[in-house]
């Protein structure tokens, strides 16, 4: 009966270590949590000019874990101490920062500086023909009139003109002007109906007039 009460204080002392140990370890990671994770903010600038750089990504290097900064350069994210902070954005030089591990608290700010990303080309010659050949032969043969009438005829031919013509839209003036005319049109005939020229006899003796003069005849 002694051996049997021996087993069972034991087994009851051996439980509470347990779950002392249990709860001992679960109060030091909560504390590790608050001592290693920190909530990072800062701003991301240009080196020159000290301008908020918006849409920068932010990452951190092992992990990939991070963020972008907003419109005015602004970013926040979650970080541990002695991380490596990778900036990169389109027209700049990736750069780097480590945050510092002697930190006290849970947040830390900073404001970074990333360097303009200057991208030189090499130069390029442009030619409107495949070869010298084509360019020279074109060049001498071309028909360049020599007189300024000749040239202002050119420029002002009826037909180029009435292609460009209808190829552009109406502007704001003659719209308000077509406008103002329909306004004035039914203003002026308030109250009464329009006049219609399908009843008008001068409008049908002016038009059997004309097809009598052949005015309506195709001209070639």
């Amino acid at each position: 009966m002694k051996t049997i009460r021996f087993f069972l204080v034991v087994i009851l002392l051996l439980v509470v270590s347990v779950a002392t140990g249990q709860q001992d370890t679960v109060a030091l990671k909560k504390d590790s949590v608050k001592e290693i994770y920190v909530q990072i903010s800062g701003i991301v600038v240009a080196g020159s000019k000290l301008e908020p750089v918006p849409f920068v990504t932010v990452l951190e290097k092992s992990s990939y874990r991070g963020t972008s900064s907003d419109y005015y350069g602004f970013f926040s994210f979650v970080a541990m101490p002695g991380d490596t902070i990778v900036f990169s954005s389109i027209g700049y030089k990736k750069s780097t920062y480590i945050i510092p591990d002697t930190l006290n608290n849970g947040r830390y700010s900073l404001i970074h500086a990333i360097e303009e990303d200057t991208v030189k080309l090499a130069q390029l010659d442009v030619y409107p023909w495949p070869s010298r050949e084509q360019f020279r032969d074109a060049f001498l043969n071309t028909d360049i009139p020599n007189d300024d009438l000749a040239r202002a005829q050119n420029n002002l031919n009826p037909e180029t003109l009435a292609l460009k013509q209808d190829a552009y839209p109406a502007g704001g003036s003659l719209n308000f002007k077509w406008q103002m005319q329909d306004v004035h049109s039914r203003l002026y005939y308030a109250g009464q109906a329009p006049p219609n020229n399908l009843l008008n006899p001068i409008a049908w003796s002016q038009f059997i007039q004309a097809w009598k003069n052949g005015d309506f005849k195709k001209k070639d």
